[in-house]
């Protein structure tokens, strides 16, 4: 008996493996944020007015969904953190660009912040189908958090 229950476990074991790697893979986007040196580490978190009141960072996206896309990258500042998204508020760069299937792109995204405060800058990832009229935001974003003084 005990030696039936091995074999169906080892069985479905090797056809679970088997129908999982036979799967064609599921396609996917996503989005990004590098700071300056195009490293995952340094991330700007305090900006002074009238010394470095911009903030500098690289935004880089991929398409891996098997076929060409146009992707806009929708850059929005609002003081406080983000309660829902995407984020409902007008975005103060929109940044666009076709990609073809596992093509990558990257961008200098620049932000100027003028006014002390606490604030979130959201990088939202829409895409537009081929034959689609409008964008969908695909659930893909980054956001910092940004302290802005008037001096340090």
């Amino acid at each position: 008996m005990s030696i039936g229950l091995v074999l169906i476990l080892v069985s479905s074991l090797f056809l679970g493996y088997y129908l999982i790697t036979r799967l064609p893979p599921e396609g996917y986007t996503t989005i990004y944020l590098l700071d300056p040196q195009k490293k995952a580490i340094d991330y700007p978190e305090l900006l002074v007015t009238d010394y470095n009141g911009t903030l500098n960072v690289w935004v880089e996206v991929e398409n891996h969904m098997g076929e060409a896309l146009q992707f806009d990258v929708r850059l929005k500042v609002i003081s406080g953190t983000i309660s829902t998204l995407p984020v409902e508020v007008n975005p103060i760069n929109i940044y666009n660009k076709t990609l073809e299937k596992d093509e990558e792109w990257e961008i200098m995204a620049k932000t100027s912040i003028n006014s002390p405060g606490n604030y979130s800058v959201i990088y939202e990832l829409w895409i537009c189908s081929q034959g689609a009229e409008e964008f969908e935001f695909t659930h893909n974003y980054c956001v910092l958090n940004i302290e802005v003084v008037d001096q340090v």
